[in-house]
């Protein structure tokens, strides 16, 4: 058995210490099947469950009352609600980014992450998805949104950035979810085969669809699953471009601008990775994965984290020399209030978290340091909605006639709703990590079978 001193370096050390099959499963499916519940994960649950409990006051409180009960006002019309929707359809990019592309590309680091990765995909995508229906005078006829055939005449307005949302979000949601599924196939059949509850034997079994192993599930499983990889790949750059069209196609000053889709692809990227991270750390930690979820994963992540932040920066610069080169006095006087106006804590604030905080990734020595390297991901996300705060209420805040300008200034229930989708995002995480192997059983067997095979050679 090779160690992580002698594997190759093509396999960059993605295992620490000496596993086989056996101790891969065991350890992995022993935290779904019979580790004790921990008195950390009863309190996370019912930290998140309160919060949980608040969105759903909140969201019935907004049925009853209705929009007013934000901050929106006139002529800031889009408030906390679209800004979470960024923020949160951001988050879902690395999960995306890493089962698919990283998977693409052959990238063997992945295998650790890629799992819980992809389900943080679907929570921040189920989160998303509230606010552009919350945010409608009337949700309950969302469906109107859908081109069904209406008896009444009344189709969905093509033109309408809206509409592309819901086309781009969903069908992320739909190929992330089959992506996520058919990866758990074959350790859903792991667990059934060591599943003792006979009730868990059923539902894993139900689940596992009749998965054996045999060489030809084997064959179909890897087809559909690159099939998939390749068809998701084209949705990181899409969606995110999709969701910055909300914006470069409206005609407001720090709005109409082709650096949009770029920029917030990269930073969907950037805040997403800083999201893997965030809940990496604490799980290598808690459930002593330190052998699987390596020191160099997370180097890896702060790698990628000040690469992108280093594009999300060179997007500020360019929103900077824009609105002094085009002689534009609206965009100037956009850019000078975002600054040094009203919102002018908020844009420093992310310009120091998204800037220059991931300046200290640089140097080998902070990469190394995994606590630091958690509070540095918790402050790249802060910063990454300060970002979408800024665009959204800034610009809209301070719009061509100075006759219409108003601050957005949030309500209770602007963060209460907000706090209630993070219990939300947050409880289908740790009901996730309770129920389902958060690490790939199928893939860490294939990476120990790799290595013991170019050890070998």
């Amino acid at each position: 058995m090779a160690t992580a001193s002698d594997q190759p370096a093509g396999e960059a050390r993605v295992l620490e210490g000496q596993h086989t099959f056996a101790s891969v499963t065991d350890k992995i499916s022993s935290i779904v099947l019979t580790r004790r519940v921990g008195r950390g994960w009863l309190l996370g649950f019912a930290a998140a469950f309160l919060l949980l409990m608040l969105l759903l006051v909140a969201v019935t409180y907004l049925f009853v009352r209705g929009v007013g009960i934000w901050g929106v006002n006139v002529p800031v019309a889009w408030g906390f609600a679209i800004t979470n929707f960024v923020w949160w359809i951001g988050i879902g990019h690395a999960g995306t980014l890493i089962s698919a592309i990283l998977l693409l590309l052959r990238q063997k680091w992945r295998t650790s992450i890629n799992r819980f990765a992809e389900a943080m995909t679907l929570f921040a995508v189920a989160c998303a998805g509230l606010f552009p229906i919350l945010h409608l005078g009337r949700p309950w006829l969302f469906y109107w949104l859908i081109p069904y055939p209406s008896t009444m005449g009344v189709w969905p307005q093509f033109r309408s950035p809206l509409v592309w949302d819901f086309f781009a979000v969903s069908t992320y949601g739909t190929v992330s979810l089959l992506f996520w599924y058919i990866g758990l196939i074959p350790d859903l059949g792991s667990l059934r085969d060591r599943a003792r509850n006979r009730y868990a034997r059923v539902i894993y079994g139900l689940l596992s669809m009749g998965w054996r192993g045999d060489a030809a599930h084997w064959y179909r499983y890897e087809k559909a699953y690159m099939l998939l990889a390749a068809l998701a790949t084209p949705l990181v750059v899409s969606v995110h471009t999709i969701v910055s069209f909300d914006f470069a196609v409206a005609n407001v000053p720090g709005w109409h601008s082709t650096v949009f889709p770029p920029y917030f692809v990269a930073g969907a990227i950037f805040s997403g990775f800083a999201m893997v991270a965030t809940i990496a750390i604490p799980l290598r930690r808690f459930y002593q994965l330190e052998d699987f979820i390596t020191a160099r994963h997370i180097d890896y992540m702060a790698r990628i984290m000040l690469a992108t932040g280093m594009m999300v920066g060179y997007g500020y610069m360019l929103e900077a020399f824009m609105a002094w080169y085009s002689a534009n006095p609206f965009e100037q006087s956009v850019y000078w209030d975002r600054a040094f106006g009203a919102y002018g804590p908020a844009y420093w604030g992310l310009v120091a978290c998204n800037v220059l905080v991931p300046q200290a990734f640089w140097f080998r020595r902070a990469r190394a340091n995994v606590a630091l390297v958690f509070v540095l991901a918790l402050l790249i996300n802060v910063g990454m909605w300060l970002e979408r705060f800024v665009i959204v209420a800034q610009s809209l805040s301070h719009s061509f006639v100075p006759a219409s300008w108003d601050v957005y200034r949030p309500t209770f229930w602007d963060y209460a709703t907000f706090a209630g989708t993070i219990g939300l995002f947050l409880t289908l995480l740790l009901l996730f990590i309770r129920f389902l192997p958060m690490i790939s059983i199928a893939e860490m067997r294939e990476l120990v079978h790799r290595t013991e095979g170019s050890a070998a050679d």
